[in-house]
């Protein structure tokens, strides 16, 4: 019995693909990308799940933009994905797509094997965070590179645009891609403490040390264990944005998902409110140094 085709098209019309702020009025050389935070699932893809709202929100970075809301009021330039990352992961590049997904992949078309598609967890992801399929069929290959023209393009079109205006007013400009980690992760990691939070520099790669260094210290000023590149030394945006000899930097956060939510339930918890502080304290501050590198 052949399997199920997962044809749909959606009204991307009906659709605010990501928010923004201070893009008119940035006070500083300094972005933050909200990429995995969002929680727009598109009627149409939703036909063609197996799975709940519920379960394919452990997916998504819970609460990231709730957490640097603040920054807003500082004059701090801000991108934020408002679709879901189960629909479509920004943070990936466009040609990470699991042929095996579909039904009608070009005979002639480059077949990426990384591990990110073997793992299920490419550009479209084929399972939620609780390894569960996604999808009750194969999907159509021309339905995704709508996706990719609707969403993708969208987002990252934004933000060359953001980092080309930083250039332009400042002479630089520093991307931070800001992220939350699931707490088992950190609970695994062969460190002496559960990690707090996690920097990506793709190993000194994408910024200068003394910028890493700066959130760094400031967070275990704060009292937070904080580790450096584990585990996770930044992806796609961190790797793709970065070109120091035109000073544009970039920066991977990662925030222990445990401080500040109940994970399984999808809710704030009572320490919600501290993270929020000291993450905006630390890249505010972070914001204003910048002016001195």
């Amino acid at each position: 019995m052949p399997e199920m085709r997962c044809d749909f098209r959606v009204d991307y019309n009906k659709i605010n693909i990501f928010d923004e702020s201070n893009l008119n009025d940035i006070k500083y050389p300094l972005i933050v990308s909200v990429p995995h935070a969002g929680t727009v699932f598109p009627y149409e893809f939703m036909t063609f799940t197996s799975r709940s709202i519920e379960e394919l929100r452990s997916n998504e970075d819970l609460f990231v933009d709730a957490l640097i809301e603040p920054l807003k009021n500082e004059g701090v330039g801000i991108i934020s994905m408002n679709v879901a990352r189960a629909f479509i992961d920004i943070n990936r590049d466009k040609i990470e797509l699991d042929a095996n997904m579909f039904y009608n992949y070009p005979k002639d078309k480059l077949i990426i094997e990384n591990h990110r598609c073997r793992f299920g967890l490419g550009l479209i992801h084929r399972i939620d965070a609780n390894n569960n399929p996604i999808y009750k069929g194969l999907l159509s290959y021309n339905e995704v590179q709508e996706r990719i023209k609707n969403v993708y393009d969208v987002y990252h079109k934004r933000l060359n645009q953001m980092i080309a205006k930083c250039v332009k007013k400042f002479g630089m400009c520093f991307v931070i891609d800001c992220h939350s980690m699931p707490s088992k992760i950190c609970n695994i990691i062969p460190l002496s403490d559960e990690i707090d939070f996690c920097i990506g520099n793709l190993f000194s790669q994408s910024c200068p040390e003394n910028m890493s260094h700066f959130i760094e210290n400031s967070l275990k000023q704060k009292g937070y264990n904080v580790s450096l590149n584990v585990p996770y030394s930044g992806a796609f945006i961190t790797f793709n944005y970065c070109q120091p000899r035109k000073k544009v930097y970039t920066l991977q956060l990662e925030v222990n998902r445990g401080l500040y939510a109940q994970e399984n339930l999808l809710k704030k918890n009572s320490y919600f409110q501290r993270v929020s502080s000291d993450m905006c304290e630390v890249i505010g501050a972070f914001a204003k140094k910048m002016l001195d590198f």
